[in-house]
């Protein structure tokens, strides 16, 4: 009776009982790099720019921050680790969207409240090297509330003949979001795009798996130099994403036992700088749309990427970039008559550079390429029935608070975006790719958001 009573455990207690109920209210449906969590901060006792590099990026000590678990303190502050976090935005294509951008939004020149998060950000028990990053969304456009990238974790750092090993086990539900670099799918650029604009209609498995997956992950990160990371993933059932406001129907389907997920990467420091170099992956069977008795579609996904970063006290520089080949054997799409191909494959490409000035003032420029086979079955709703997509992203950024918020709420943030987005092929063509006369620079868009975190 006496272990009850004991403070710190009763905090322990508290801390997992507001997981749970976060967790357990995306469970029962009641109500897009970790990010700037002012719960990080008030943890910590850390401005945000110790951890984000223009937010949500990451620096070294962020870094090190998540793959600790979460659990670095330092901070003065007695409140839980709750955050909440709102997006307002106004978007803007080249030509309209005939019949609306979604429903209940109009054509063009959209105004929206896009979506509002609650997480729990911070230590469970710091003790114990347990701690979460959870998130639930409220997603304003798609009218629906969903769970969110989860990624709890346990962790523990040791020195053995004096070189420092940081191991940890991971329960996610995306594969890469465990990632400490941005350069992977789950928290790579752009860290926020808008829901009322088009997007292309193909991307690999590794890229479409986020939320409808759960899976755990052992890493461990060498000397503040070698990182290696090996897990396992399994699709939820239909019931079982509908239940945490997952959309069926958008899903890649099931997969065929466990789906393994691999990561490789070395991070040399010299002075103010950091550059790293890796490799990731997944390989799963799937069952696509849910359809059993044709056999799985097998997907084999492989990634290269790098990342350098430049940080001094006033200006910082990031490049980052990545590569990803998927192998595709569809054994099952082939038998429903899905696809023209047995054998398909695709290549998304990503590069990013960008600049801050003293962490407030933010330019960054980006490409995009997404190309693969041609395939008149699998990619019929395209003119050329091929998936190929390209284009530029440029956004420039203004975050107030990066170095501390108003005497109020010293750990509000918020930043202020401005993007652009340039299609040159768009879904398979520069023109009418549709074949309803729609080209790829329709949907240039133009968005302007706000990003609030408290």
């Amino acid at each position: 009776m006496a272990w009850l009573f004991d403070a710190r455990r009763s905090r322990t207690l508290w801390r997992l009982a507001i997981l749970a109920v976060a967790i357990g209210a995306g469970f029962a449906g009641f109500t897009p790099a970790a990010w700037a969590l002012p719960s990080f901060a008030r943890q910590t006792g850390q401005q945000c720019a110790a951890c984000h590099n223009g937010f949500p990026e990451l620096t070294p000590y962020g870094r090190l921050f998540k793959l600790n678990g979460y659990t670095f303190g330092g901070g003065q502050s007695d409140l839980p680790p709750l955050a909440a976090m709102e997006v307002t935005s106004f978007t803007h294509t080249e030509a309209p969207q005939a019949g609306g951008a979604a429903p209940h939004f109009g054509e063009n020149n959209n105004i929206a409240s896009e979506f509002e998060s609650l997480f729990y950000g911070g230590a469970i028990a710091s003790d114990l090297g347990l701690g979460a990053f959870a998130q639930i969304t409220r997603d304003n456009v798609a009218e629906r509330l969903h769970w969110d990238n989860t990624d709890i974790r346990w962790a523990k750092s040791t020195i053995l003949d004096d070189s420092e090993l940081v191991a940890g086990v991971s329960l996610n539900n995306n594969p890469s979001v465990t990632d400490p670099w941005n350069t992977t799918p789950a928290w790579r650029f752009p860290f926020q795009s808008s829901a009322l604009a088009p997007t292309p209609s193909t991307s690999t498995l590794i890229e479409s798996l986020a939320q409808q997956v759960i899976g755990v992950d052992a890493y461990g990160f060498w000397n503040r130099f070698v990182y290696a990371e090996v897990g396992g993933y399994h699709t939820l059932t239909q019931r079982g994403q509908t239940t945490l406001g997952i959309d069926p129907g958008s899903s890649v389907g099931t997969t065929d036992g466990i789906a393994p997920y691999w990561r490789l990467a070395v991070e040399p420091h010299w002075g103010p700088n950091s550059w790293e170099v890796g490799t990731f992956g997944m390989r799963a069977s799937i069952e696509p749309a849910f359809v059993r008795g044709f056999g799985t579609d097998d997907i084999t996904d492989l990634g290269l990427d790098t990342q350098y970063q430049y940080l001094s006290d006033r200006h910082s520089v990031s490049l980052q970039a990545s590569w990803i080949h998927e192998s595709q054997t569809l054994n099952s799409s082939f038998a429903q008559g899905n696809s023209s191909n047995l054998h398909d494959s695709l290549d998304s490409v990503r590069i990013k550079s960008s600049y801050y000035l003293d962490q407030t003032y933010g330019v960054t420029l980006g490409y995009f390429r997404i190309s693969g086979s041609s395939d008149a079955q699998l990619y019929s709703s395209n003119t050329v029935t091929r998936p190929n997509s390209a284009g530029w992203i440029g956004e420039l950024d203004y975050i107030p608070f990066n170095h501390g918020g108003p005497d109020f709420w010293p750990w509000l943030n918020v930043k202020f975006g401005l993007q652009y987005v340039y299609y040159t092929e768009f879904d398979g063509s520069a023109t009418n790719f549709d074949g309803n006369g729609r080209n790829a620079n329709d949907n240039n868009t133009i968005y302007l958001f706000a990003w609030l975190a408290f």
